[in-house]
């Protein structure tokens, strides 16, 4: 067995497209998830050299460094717990963290902060308000119902977070878009 550790992986259509780098330099895969493949056997050179290039041209990088490969696996489960998962789940980010990665949350978060500029909170807060952003466009949830999903203590938390993040208030983020999209029969 043999683990690739891939850098910009965000979403199941990038498992697709790794999915697919892999077959066409002929890997047998076992696992793909966010961030990592993990193969039958370790690429020759030459297979090596067509994932990269293959990669690259699709903005996905192979990591080698270990402390990045932390990095991204934060990422990736950040980006699991707000995108992916439905989490009903109150478990602090700290200890979700921590177990998954067997490190302590102090070290890993020190890391977070010294290699991307920026913390693991605030990392996090992003993400929730990008999914905020995304539901409040689908127009199928109502604020209280966002806030819920998005574990949030209130709707009023929700709408200071996203304010003080956008510039915007949820409803006038909601009408700038409504009135920037044209219905499908206009187009």
């Amino acid at each position: 067995m043999h683990t690739l550790y891939i850098k910009n992986m965000v979403c199941n259509r990038c498992i697709m497209a790794v999915q697919q780098e892999m077959e066409k330099a002929n890997l047998n895969v076992k696992f793909i998830t966010l961030g990592e493949v993990v193969l039958e056997n370790a690429p020759t050179t030459a297979q090596q050299t067509k994932i990269e290039n293959g990669l690259n041209a699709l903005g996905f990088q192979l990591i080698s460094d270990k402390r990045e490969r932390i990095i991204e696996k934060i990422k990736n489960i950040i980006i699991e717990q707000v995108h992916i998962q439905n989490n009903d789940s109150k478990q602090n980010l700290s200890d979700v963290l921590s177990n998954t990665l067997h490190y302590d949350y102090t070290y890993l978060s020190n890391l977070f902060s010294e290699i991307e500029g920026t913390t693991i909170e605030q990392y996090f807060i992003a993400q929730k308000i990008e999914k905020v952003k995304e539901l409040l466009v689908y127009d199928e949830l109502s604020l209280s119902e966002i806030a819920f999903r998005l574990n949030y203590s209130s709707v009023a938390y929700l709408s200071n977070q996203f304010k003080k993040v956008t510039g915007l208030t949820p409803s006038h983020f909601k009408k700038i878009r409504e009135n920037k999209r044209k219905p499908l029969d206009k187009v």
